[in-house]
């Protein structure tokens, strides 16, 4: 069942990727964490490599948040990086749901009162409540680094690229700076 699953899925992503004119932006296709960690395990068991998640931290009444939605999240170039590079999240991290993963359950334990944030964003922030702040998950699901604060499009295009490229493990972010050649230009 899950194999019929994902080859519906990846027909349905392949249709609607390769039935739109070039000229028209494709919004970024956000996933849910869980449903990340699903397709991830799916493309592993079909022999697909995994991806590396992109992970959104957000909440509602983030005026940053909405800017980086509304400027850095709705520019074509990111949104193709995030699309076709990395599986994207949006993750709220007031949500009041309980979630199961590899049989650890997460929940906010303060479900609409002040500070109710839930506890897979704790975790993955490392208590670090600040949004919005962006997680970089690899390919085995380790975390590879949290991004706090708003960032432009320039900004984003860069850390994608180096995070995406594994750059991260030999080049110095510094250096990486200094000869990055974006495609963004603002």
């Amino acid at each position: 069942m899950k194999k019929v699953f994902l080859l519906v899925l990846i027909s349905a992503f392949a249709t609607s990727v390769f039935s739109q004119p070039t000229s028209q932006i494709r919004p970024i296709q956000w996933f849910s964490f869980e449903d990340a960690l699903m397709y991830n395990s799916e493309r592993a068991a079909f022999g697909l490599p995994t991806k590396k998640l992109f992970v959104d931290v957000y909440t509602d009444w983030c005026g940053w948040c909405k800017r980086m939605d509304a400027t850095t999240f709705s520019h074509p170039v990111i949104a193709e990086l995030l699309n076709s590079d990395w599986i994207p999240v949006k993750l709220n991290a007031e949500r009041t749901d309980t979630v199961i993963i590899n049989e650890q359950t997460f929940v906010n334990e303060n479900p609409g009162g002040r500070g109710g944030s839930h506890q897979l964003a704790q975790v993955l922030l490392q208590g670090q409540m600040g949004y919005p702040s962006v997680v970089l998950i690899d390919e085995t699901g380790r975390p590879i680094q949290v991004l706090p604060g708003y960032k432009t499009a320039p900004q984003l295009e860069m850390m994608l690229r180096y995070f995406y490229t594994n750059e991260y493990r030999t080049t110095d972010w510094e250096e990486y700076q200094k000869t990055f050649q974006g495609i963004i230009r603002e």
